[in-house]
């Protein structure tokens, strides 16, 4: 809702600023190159979508999420408790975790929701548990390897080394996760208290 407010407040002012400069016919004209461009970027983003959603069912069936899945136990173990007695929430967090680590959010986003409705706690549906709230910031700044998403839009666009961000991307990634984390466990003590 908030973000409804704040995008009808930069076109008003962005037409306010407009009319006010005599510009009118320059925003109309970029208005519609803008709606050009959206589209254009959307149908090659799709492209990217498609490959790398069907990589990681490939992966699937070959296996290599769940030997992944088995390299990421201990640490969802100490991050998620509940993994210890459920294992399909075991399973889900760990293909969760492996989409974003290959810069599939989208891929991700599914996998995500099943997660965070197994970590709700049926006697109180609205109260977020600390595991959940662990699940949120790790999806939030997730940490990725492969940012194949952002590379495709760099593609898109004329980029000659889509990937040459990598070191940026795995400190950035890292330390937002690493941070959030801390501050999500940290948080969840204070509440306790």
């Amino acid at each position: 809702m908030v973000m409804s407010w704040i995008w009808t407040g930069l076109l008003a002012l962005s037409l306010l600023f407009s009319l006010i400069n005599h510009r009118g016919s320059a925003l109309a004209a970029s208005v519609f190159e803008g709606a050009q461009a959206g589209v254009a970027l959307a149908i090659s983003l799709a492209g990217s979508i498609c490959l790398w959603s069907g990589a990681g069912k490939l992966m699937e069936r070959l296996g290599i999420t769940h030997g992944m899945s088995r390299l990421l136990r201990p640490i969802l173990r100490r991050l998620f408790p509940d993994t210890n007695q459920d294992e399909a929430l075991a399973g889900t967090l760990s293909a969760n975790i492996c989409a974003n680590l290959l810069g599939l959010g989208n891929a991700a986003t599914p996998m995500g929701i099943a997660a965070a409705k197994q970590l709700r706690r049926p006697d109180k549906p609205d109260l977020a548990t600390d595991q959940l709230c662990r699940l949120i910031v790790l999806n939030t700044a997730s940490i990725q390897l492969i940012p194949t998403n952002v590379a495709a839009v760099r593609l898109s666009l004329g980029c000659a080394a889509p990937f040459d961000i990598l070191p940026a991307v795995w400190i950035t990634s890292f330390s937002s996760a690493a941070l959030g984390l801390t501050a999500a466990v940290l948080l969840g003590k204070v509440w306790k208290a």
